[in-house]
């Protein structure tokens, strides 16, 4: 049920500042503030005009700006005005209190956009948007927040849905003349359906998952023996000596951690404590956080050095036996080629996986812009048009989506249409999901509560 009663809340970020701006929405929040407003004539629609903020005795609090937006033409669907006054932390919670005195209710974190999914205004992958653009840690994650607030994932979403639907139909008439002489189950349009189908969900979901790379960042381990250079690659990557390098082996105890971008993408770089037997307590515990974040880390670079085998290095990775080495997120780097003019890069045969493996000298730089390059491939970026962003509960409706499809084509592969047909259904429940047309009242509260207050 959709709330109707007024709500209030800052609309900019706490603290002093230039200007602050007090959002209320809901029907009659005009005159509502219009009561606390000097003069207190009427307010334009859409235009600003200057106003005293006065409390219930008259006296003037603040003075400002006020733009009012009449339903349905505006953010939430509702009514909504909004006052820019001065940036007094002291203020703002006095002009607050005066609206929640006057009958305003203090807005829910997100409670603004969520009024603007139920009214139609947004959908939700959309609203979930704003609050990625707010968020957004570089510029093309703002970009790409800002292509899904104007509805580029959303129309993505409805192009699969389109042709899901006309697969369906055809389906639900085939079952319903399955009586005819004619195997409409295995016609050539039904093929074409599902090819274009499959095509266009793949891509969706590729899209998707390059966006979620720009929403959550990317964790990158080095890791590998003690003395290899990992905390020299770790300078080189970052460009700046954030790290302690020494000959000395196990220098590093605890996990270093160092923010950077990489062709746009945020990426958290962890350098770790060296791969080794040790009777140090300390570097023991340093060693045990290493493997812990390199198996939750999105990729790995394991660094070597150059005198090192490459079969002792696949010995050393299959040793770690508390640790499920996923080879297709592993870059094999061996250090200081300086010191072999020759070196060629190459290729190792995994058990699973064709790994590759690179030159660098962490020392002197060399190899350290094809290693980004190779790094940006492997953690799955593309230099193709920015993505919209996504969300991992955009992943898993996409990826569910994806398996009944598969469930679908196998049953119409067995002539089983009635199956195929309910595949086909809860496929299309899973693309509803993801723009907030089948979504359970719970999960919708727990998306919208993680919002900002006053958006």
């Amino acid at each position: 049920m959709i709330a109707s009663d007024i709500i209030v809340a800052l609309a900019t970020a706490p603290g002093a500042a230039g200007v602050a701006v007090l959002r209320l929405s809901g029907q009659g929040c005009g005159d509502l503030l219009r009561n606390h407003l000097s003069p207190a004539s009427p307010l334009p629609e859409r235009k600003a005009s200057l106003r005293d903020f006065v409390d219930a005795h008259g006296d003037s609090l603040d003075q400002g700006l006020v733009l009012y937006f009449p339903a349905p033409h505006s953010f939430t669907g509702e009514d909504v005005v909004e006052f820019q006054g001065h940036g007094s932390p002291v203020m703002m919670a006095i002009l607050l209190r005066q609206l929640q005195q006057s009958g305003a209710r203090l807005a829910r974190p997100g409670e603004f956009s969520e009024r603007a999914f139920h009214h139609g205004r947004l959908d939700l992958a959309q609203a979930e948007a704003i609050a990625d653009l707010i968020a957004a840690g570089s510029e093309q994650a703002a970009r790409s927040a800002m292509r899904s607030l104007q509805g580029e994932f959303s129309r993505r979403v409805e192009s699969v849905e389109e042709v899901l639907t006309a697969l369906r139909v055809y389906v639900e008439a085939a079952i319903d003349f399955s009586d005819q002489d004619i195997d409409f189950l295995h016609s050539d349009q039904l093929l074409s359906d599902l090819r274009k189908l499959r095509r266009l969900l793949s891509e969706t979901l590729q899209e998707a998952r390059q966006g979620q790379l720009l929403q959550k960042g990317i964790s990158v381990v080095i890791a590998g023996h003690p003395n290899v250079g990992k905390s020299s690659l770790l300078n080189a990557l970052a460009g700046d000596d954030v790290a302690i390098v020494s000959e000395h082996a196990g220098t590093t105890r605890d996990v270093l951690r160092q923010n950077l971008l990489l062709q746009g993408m945020p990426l958290q770089i962890l350098d770790t404590a060296g791969w080794r037997d040790s009777d140090d307590p300390i570097e023991s515990e340093g060693i045990k956080r290493a493997l812990q974040v390199a198996e939750q880390a999105d990729a790995l670079l394991y660094l070597f050095d150059t005198d090192a085998d490459l079969q002792d290095i696949v010995a050393d990775l299959q040793a770690r036996s508390t640790w499920q080495i996923d080879t297709r997120r592993l870059l094999l780097v061996r250090n200081k080629i300086d010191r072999c003019p020759d070196w060629q890069d190459s290729f190792l045969e995994m058990p699973d996986h064709r790994c590759e493996v690179i030159g660098i000298s962490a020392k002197y730089g060399q190899g350290i812009d094809k290693l980004k390059h190779r790094l940006a491939h492997l953690v799955g970026r593309t230099p193709t048009e920015l993505p919209f962003l996504a969300r991992q509960r955009h992943i898993e409706a996409l990826e569910q989506a994806w398996k009944y499809l598969e469930a679908a084509e196998e049953q119409l592969q067995q002539g089983m249409g009635d199956l195929a047909a309910e595949d086909l259904r809860c496929m299309q429940g899973s693309l509803a999901s993801l723009c907030g047309d089948m979504l359970p009242d719970d999960l919708l509260g727990r998306i919208f509560a993680s919002f900002c207050i006053g958006k």
